[in-house]
């Protein structure tokens, strides 16, 4: 993958500013800014734009950035690197954006298990599947796995997970990355926050099945609706779209299994089916 030049030169300029403070490694600026080295190293790299949390460290560690070029323009330029680049297609930034604060999501997937709910391994087969992006896997890995952390954040989201038990029976990998899987799918699918639904196979047609779409109720009181394609996805918060999706989700959790006989089916498919 090849750097923007807009992330080179931010990159640079941390650079600049960690040599000129007198911190010659980025294992001592990592210390003192209590992040791991990596962090620092992609952050002025300019392959890896530094997260707000990064961001924000370099500004109250070298004040004089921020003096030179106007307060606050350190975290406003990472977050417009941020945005027209990295792990994610540009597609997906709104959505992603909104997702980390979202206060409620709900995803129905007919294919594949959403990413905030997969594995290392099950999204490793998956990304490297794809290939038109300029990102590595190991990149867009790490960008998926970092997703998941809205499931564990101080105030985290009510999240609804409607699949489609096809989902249970797809091979992604082998044998073993399909039992962790659906063991984690299990696992998780028991916290007080996070209800999974599947979807028998027996209801045959019904409305999930023209694609997957997830609903994010954001933090200012708005809904998102992400919907993907063939090509590319697509993120609106247009009213009439976001009352239609959010009545296709009604209608499919009327079609899927209760909570807990969902957690056991799951199971079942996973000592019966991927049995190692």
């Amino acid at each position: 993958m090849e750097r923007d030049s807009e992330g080179s030169f931010l990159g640079e300029e941390l650079k600049r500013a960690r040599l000129a403070a007198g911190f010659t490694s980025q294992e001592a600026l990592a210390a003192k800014l209590g992040f791991d080295r990596s962090v620092i190293a992609k952050a002025e790299s300019g392959y890896r734009p530094p997260s707000p949390e990064v961001a924000e460290a370099y500004a109250r560690e070298f004040p004089y950035l921020n003096a030179l070029i106007g307060d606050g323009l350190i975290e406003r330029w990472a977050e417009h690197v941020r945005k027209n680049g990295g792990v994610f297609p540009k597609f997906l930034h709104s959505w992603v954006d909104n997702e980390k604060t979202a206060t409620g999501l709900f995803y129905w997937e007919p294919i594949f298990v959403p990413g905030i709910l997969q594995t290392e391994a099950y999204a490793r087969v998956i990304l490297a599947a794809d290939p038109d992006s300029d990102e590595t896997v190991d990149a867009r890995v790490a960008g998926r796995l970092e997703r998941q952390q809205i499931l564990s954040r101080p105030r985290a989201p009510m999240v609804s997970v409607v699949l489609a038990e096809a989902v249970l029976h797809r091979c992604v990998g082998d044998a073993e990355v399909m039992r962790d899987q659906l063991t984690y799918l299990a696992e998780i699918g028991r916290q007080p926050r996070v209800t999974i639904q599947v979807i028998p196979a027996t209801i045959g047609v019904h409305t999930g099945l023209t694609g997957a779409v997830a609903i994010a109720d954001t933090e200012d009181g708005g809904t998102l609706v992400h919907e993907d394609g063939f090509t590319a996805g697509k993120t609106t918060a247009e009213p009439d779209l976001v009352a239609k999706a959010r009545g296709r989700a009604t209608v499919l959790r009327s079609y899927a299994l209760p909570r807990e006989a969902s957690m056991e089916l799951i199971m079942k498919v996973a000592d019966e089916e991927w049995k190692i």
